[in-house]
């Protein structure tokens, strides 16, 4: 597959690169959990349904994607599903990095934390949480930390005041 080349679903990344590791590794163990794939500027995003991104993570942990790099987040607002939270993976071994993504609805932004899969993510889900207000079900201290405790809202979402809340 070249590096140029775009695959923009997962049934064009299903046919083209079936033997690229995420992929292949996923599908392999729980092909239920993929919802979606692209494979743009040689990357591979894989859309994971968020019920499973603590076994999906662990699946492409044992493939050999070893280091959490990032967990972050977008507000498409006001699009559902609104959220999305990206989990950025290396793999030294592959020279290569993956992205994990889930979406999640602004009704109920809930996802499972990933940090019994990668400790590292411990941080970087609070800051999710204190900016975007996305929870992660089990984290072991899912508190602000980055704004006060007192703080009303959070400042990253695309439908907080510019100045506040007043």
């Amino acid at each position: 597959m070249s590096g140029s080349a775009t695959l923009a679903d997962k049934e064009s990344v299903l046919r083209e690169m079936p033997s690229h590791p995420a992929v292949a590794a996923i599908t392999a163990v729980l092909p239920e959990a993929l919802a979606d794939a692209k494979w743009d500027r040689s990357e591979m995003t894989l859309t994971i349904a968020p019920e499973h991104i603590v076994r999906a993570g662990q699946i492409v942990q044992q493939a050999g994607y070893n280091f959490l790099e990032d967990v972050t987040a977008v507000d498409w607002f006001p699009s559902e599903p609104r959220f999305q939270v990206s989990y950025h993976i290396v793999s030294h071994k592959l020279k290569e990095r993956i992205r994990l993504r889930v979406l999640l609805e602004e009704e109920m932004p809930v996802v499972d934390t990933i940090t019994g899969v990668w400790p590292s993510a411990d941080y970087y889900e609070r800051e999710v949480f204190d900016l975007f207000g996305i929870r992660f079900g089990g984290h072991p201290n899912m508190r602000r930390i980055m704004m006060p405790d007192d703080w009303e809202g959070h400042p990253l979402r695309k439908d907080y005041p510019v100045e506040g809340y007043r």
